[in-house]
């Protein structure tokens, strides 16, 4: 399957955050997507992980709490024409009874530990848990989640990333952290 990477300007945007090319393509890559691979994305935003995901050949579940990041998702959705299942909710309530092999958090509400008991039976055996986050208590809780719920091959990487803008200033970006694991028990 050849690669198709989407530019962050080519993604229908508002004001829902969305997770920015080198970071998507760094999340995507820790995920490991390949043809047939059941993502659910938890805190879709504007959709890119999901999109870029389906274009991967992945089926792909979008849960996401605003209004217009549903909006936005259905709209990329169209646009790249990815069919992604997309449901406006909070996690885990609104999550699907699917079985996954693979799950990104981009936003959790605040409910990781719920959704930690969700995973533990709709994450598949040997299925790929990646988050990104911004705020080092997430980070943390989400780490010691990971432990608690005995994930292995735990990675955090934290980004920092810059880029030129028209003037030649390199204007920064906020460092994010991109954390993975993989699920040991059923």
């Amino acid at each position: 399957m050849k690669m198709k990477w989407i530019r962050d300007e080519d993604f229908i945007r508002g004001n829902i955050p969305m997770t920015k090319f080198n970071i998507r393509i760094l999340t995507i890559g820790h995920l490991a997507i390949e043809e047939g691979d059941r993502l659910l994305d938890i805190g879709a935003g504007t959709g890119s992980i999901s999109i870029e995901a389906a274009l991967q050949g992945a089926k792909v579940w979008a849960i996401e709490r605003e209004e217009e990041g549903i909006s936005l998702i259905k709209t990329n959705d169209k646009k790249f024409n990815t069919n992604i299942n997309i449901t406006k909710g909070c996690a885990p309530e609104s999550l699907p009874y699917n079985s996954f092999n693979k799950c990104f958090i981009g936003g959790s509400g605040g409910k990781l530990k719920e959704i930690f008991q969700y995973l533990d039976e709709y994450l598949e055996k040997g299925g790929i848990l990646c988050g990104n986050f911004i705020t080092l208590s997430n980070l943390n809780e989400f780490m010691a989640l990971l432990k608690k719920h005995e994930y292995k091959d735990i990675e955090t990487h934290l980004i920092q990333s810059a880029y030129m803008d028209r003037t030649g200033l390199m204007k920064g970006e906020n460092p994010i952290y991109i954390v993975k694991g993989v699920k040991l028990n059923d």
